[in-house]
């Protein structure tokens, strides 16, 4: 399974904490995380992490299009509600997307440690037929010259 973490700056520390706490379960699953947050998860847990931009520099944009992809099982996103712009268009379509293609995603530590408990005991087992075959795309055909 394909587990995306995303963390707002001040949910940070939280999300290292719990992702630590929670590195057995996490280690037998693809973690992909934002930048910033997944160089720290992987220095602190070693767990292997494929890193994206910095969401500020558009990760968020290319793991929301992961999920668009059906290629995301589950988001972990540790956002601070409190913070100026929690409620960014590019937050909104995170949630709109997951809720889309039925993607689980927890919003705060509560729902994440659930989620990752019924990933553990096969909760989520269903997720893995959920994903389309990759198909490379087909290179567009040279235009002919034509001569007269």
């Amino acid at each position: 399974m394909t587990i995306a973490i995303l963390a707002h700056d001040s949910r940070k520390e939280l999300a290292l904490q719990f992702c630590t706490a929670y590195s057995a379960i996490l280690s037998k699953n693809t973690v992909i995380a934002t930048g910033t947050t997944g160089r720290m998860l992987a220095q602190t847990t070693g767990l292997p992490v494929h890193c994206y931009l910095s969401g500020k520099l558009g990760g968020v944009q290319q793991i929301t299009s992961r999920v668009a992809c059906d290629e995301v099982d589950l988001v972990l996103f540790f956002r601070d509600p409190l913070k100026a712009d929690a409620s960014s268009i590019t937050e909104q379509n995170l949630l709109r997307l997951c809720d889309m293609h039925g993607v689980p995603i927890a919003t705060n530590i509560a729902t994440a440690e659930v989620l990752l408990r019924g990933l553990d005991q096969g909760d989520l087992d269903y997720r893995e037929g959920m994903h389309p075959a990759l198909v490379e795309p087909v290179p567009a055909a040279m235009p002919r010259r034509v001569t007269a």
